[in-house]
């Protein structure tokens, strides 16, 4: 005798899967993107996803669940910080849920970039600039650099990248010239180049020193010569000077320093003799002395 039929069903949940995450690449102190993740498994369902964080000092806690929303990324170091996100997908339906491999992406941080203290330079008018090399603590990365330049009447172009290289330094004016070079640090890693704070520096070029021409004099045997004050329109330094004499028997040495002092001359020949002054200027500033 036959009877009535039931019927039962066996439903088989898919296994969670979860979409791989885009890779991120980002500056120190910028937003990251947010990271929505997605699933090839059909609604009928529901998908979740729990995440892990290998470093949480990028800003991203080590645990979490569901989206990760944007945030500020932090790296005070030195190179690139790389943390690996590992998030687990879990397929929910009909009271069962089903866990599914997991996918692993990346934040990369990069550092701000950095440059070295660079020394002032102070040259005379005429002589080379040393060439200027640009240094970093960073690493994992390239950091190039660029830079700006305030006054290019010292010979030196207004902008620049990268090291800058030994010129002849100009100064024909009265006053020492001063250039303020800026530099910005460029840091790239993963196609991302992130900017750090500037580093300034000067180049003084000093004036080659400068002399009044003094007034010829001429004396009979016995009279005094007039003083000799030497002057200079050079300026904001400090000329001092040196001389030589080609003839001492005219009464005044053969060398000195400053100014020369009124003296009595002297000719016991029977001819003019002529003594020739030669005096030398010497600007000094900022412990730079050009003649």
């Amino acid at each position: 005798c036959g009877g009535s039929s039931e019927t039962f069903t066996i439903t088989v949940n898919p296994t969670a899967q979860v979409n791989d995450p885009e890779d991120q690449v980002v500056c120190n102190g910028t937003s990251t993107k947010e990271v929505t993740f997605s699933t090839n498994n059909n609604t009928l369902g529901t998908t979740t996803y729990n995440w892990t964080n290998s470093a949480p000092g990028i800003g991203l806690p080590a645990t979490g669940s569901g989206k990760i929303d944007a945030f500020q990324a932090i790296n005070t170091g030195t190179s690139p910080v790389t943390a690996t996100i590992t998030v687990t997908p879990t397929f929910s339906y009909d009271m069962l849920s089903c866990t599914g491999p997991s996918q692993t992406f990346t934040i990369t941080v990069n550092p701000t970039a950095q440059i070295n203290e660079v020394s002032d330079q102070v040259v005379c008018n005429g002589s080379m600039v040393s060439t200027v090399f640009f240094g970093t603590v960073n690493s994992g990365g390239v950091t190039a650099y660029s830079w700006v330049n305030s006054n290019t009447g010292i010979g030196l172009t207004e902008t620049g990248t990268g090291n800058i290289l030994s010129f002849p330094a100009i100064n024909t004016g009265m006053i020492p010239e001063v250039a303020t070079i800026t530099v910005t640090p460029h840091f790239t890693n993963g196609i991302v180049t992130c900017d750090g704070p500037t580093e300034v520096f000067t180049i003084t070029v000093n004036p080659s020193g400068h002399v009044n021409v003094p007034d010829d004099q001429e004396v009979c045997s016995g009279s005094a010569v007039n003083a000799i004050t030497f002057t200079t329109d050079n300026g904001i330094g400090v000329t001092t000077y040196s001389w030589t004499n080609n003839a001492p028997v005219i009464g005044l040495a053969a060398s000195g320093t400053g100014n020369i002092a009124s003296f009595n001359a002297i000719n016991a020949g029977t001819a003019p003799v002529v003594a020739t002054i030669t005096v030398t200027p010497h600007f000094s500033y900022e412990s730079i002395t050009c003649n």
